[in-house]
């Protein structure tokens, strides 16, 4: 089949829409500017002719394809993407460059010429000679996560509603907010959303099938010390930022942190230390692909407190732990035909299906304990949340090129 794609184009006229999510923020979304993509993507999703379309008060962007089978029982499948961008550099004023016909040599990103991606930094490109490279300028991320899986999704909804020959059930389409900052799905219908199935876009490399992610949990320590005149605070002081310093110093150093960790190994993370004299708080990440591992990095972190709260007479502490999302495998495993059919549909197109594991979380994983399991799929998007960040054209055209093979394998093999 011929394919007329978009998703080069799209993917362009998306990650110049700033839509960086504020971790600081108490609203929803954290950004009032995802908004300005969502809006965007409401209006693409009318002219090509989805239905259903809307963006809810909370900026979550719904689209409906109806099913054009003559099967009655068939799954409703939905795909979906995350519209922020990470804080952890600025999308602001982001400026996509297309390198084609990548050859090799090293890529000098030319508003920063110290930002420069080599097959030695970046060896995936070793693979990619011949395909169109897109970076940003050297100042910013690009945006490739997620809005290479934007627009994957967006071109594969135009090719199907193109093609009414491709049978297939009812495909939902998603596009939420603040998946960077873990709250993506805090304010998610499941029930307007209305999809038995789904897969994210937000996956790495060609042919990556992630359908195992962290366990993971938030802590935090709130300690309060004894405040007095610092010239007469012998035997009288206890300053609580120098018990949160201790307690992050105290925490091993050779293992159970992300510098030392990789593949199933999980971690304990400090994300931020607050305070003054009196008062101060440690923000930790846990991390695991084995959930019930997660207790006993928590208790490490509270028997530490423990000693130190010994060991200075006076001051008090309270750890606070909430659940963040949950390794999607624990669901997963239940109805392997999910990421079977991925993988079908990979090979189909000429791509080996590699089975993996994510070293982070998706709203996948958390969709998938609300009642949608969700495997996350290939994009093309690499060093992500950095200015070196790229996307391969051709890798974003094969992610299409299975959406399009999976929907009808979906259709195929239901009654």
């Amino acid at each position: 089949m011929n394919y007329n794609h978009t998703v080069e184009e799209r993917f362009i006229k998306y990650a110049k829409i700033d839509t960086t999510a504020d971790p600081t923020s108490s609203s929803f979304p954290s950004s009032e500017k995802q908004k300005d993509l969502a809006r965007v993507l409401v209006q693409e999703l009318e002219e090509i002719g989805a239905k259903d379309v809307e963006m809810d008060k909370w900026g979550y962007v719904f689209a409906t394809i109806p099913s054009n089978s003559s099967k009655s029982n068939i799954p409703k499948i939905c795909f979906c993407s995350h519209m922020d961008t990470a804080p952890d550099c600025s999308g602001t004023n982001v400026k996509p460059i297309v390198h084609r016909n990548y050859q090799g040599a090293p890529i000098v990103l030319p508003d920063d010429d110290t930002q420069v991606l080599s097959a030695e930094k970046h060896p995936y490109l070793k693979g990619k000679h011949g395909d169109d490279i897109i970076t940003a300028s050297g100042e910013t991320l690009l945006g490739a996560d997620d809005k290479a899986g934007i627009a994957i999704i967006m071109d594969f909804a135009k090719h199907i509603l193109e093609h009414p020959e491709l049978k297939h059930g009812d495909i939902k389409i998603l596009f939420t907010p603040d998946e960077e900052i873990g709250k993506g799905v805090d304010h998610l219908d499941m029930d307007k959303l209305n999809a038995d199935f789904g897969y994210t876009l937000d996956g790495g490399p060609e042919g990556y099938i992630e359908d195992e992610s962290f366990s993971a949990d938030a802590l935090k320590v709130s300690i309060q010390g004894l405040s007095a005149h610092p010239g007469y605070a012998k035997n009288k002081m206890v300053n609580a930022i120098k018990m949160a310093s201790l307690l992050v110093d105290s925490l091993p150093k050779d293992r159970l942190t992300p510098e030392t960790t990789e593949h199933r190994e999980g971690f304990i993370h400090p994300l931020g230390i607050e305070g003054a004299l009196e008062s101060a708080t440690v923000d930790f990440i846990i991390r695991d692909h084995d959930t019930s591992k997660l207790p006993e990095y928590e208790n490490l972190i509270a028997d530490t407190m423990k000693s130190i709260a010994e060991a200075h007479p006076g001051i008090e502490y309270t750890i606070e732990i909430s659940e963040q999302y949950r390794n999607m495998k624990e669901v997963l495993v239940k109805f392997p035909q999910v990421s079977e059919y991925a993988g079908e549909a990979m090979r189909n197109v000429g791509i080996e299906p590699v089975f993996d594991l994510i070293r982070g979380g998706t709203d996948g994983s958390r969709m998938s304990f609300m009642g949608m399991p969700c495997p996350n799929l290939f994009t093309g998007e690499m060093a992500i949340h950095s200015r070196q960040e790229y996307v391969v054209v051709q890798d974003m055209e094969k992610s299409v090129k299975t959406l399009i093979e999976l929907i009808q394998i979906w259709e195929k093999n239901h009654e």
